[in-house]
């Protein structure tokens, strides 16, 4: 009976003290590399489109590297064309007493 497939839906993951198969170095795998939220949602969306290539293959990167460049410099330009807070006034140059001529 071990050429039957398991139910549709049935749980797979192999359970503590049985054989897991070796993984395959062909197979693309998660690299694990952590991404950190930043606060500005256009980065953050870029950040996680990352994680897109831990089920790529290499040729595959490519693609979404790009992707995620091209999205990243969208971000900056649009922080720099955003409308910031007026630049302070000069201060007032005190006037010299010891350069005052009469």
């Amino acid at each position: 009976m071990s050429d039957m497939q398991p139910e549709a839906g049935a749980d797979t993951t192999p359970q503590p003290g049985e054989d897991r198969p070796a993984p395959d170095p062909a197979e693309p795998r998660p690299l694990g590399v952590p991404r950190t939220a930043t606060g500005d949602a256009g980065v953050d969306v870029q950040l996680e489109r990352l994680a897109d290539v831990d089920h790529l293959a290499t040729d595959g990167h490519i693609e979404v590297y790009e992707d995620v460049h091209r999205g990243l410099r969208d971000a900056l330009t649009a922080l720099d064309a955003r409308q910031g807070p007026p630049a302070p006034a000069p201060a007032p140059v005190p006037a010299r007493p010891y350069e005052h001529r009469s």
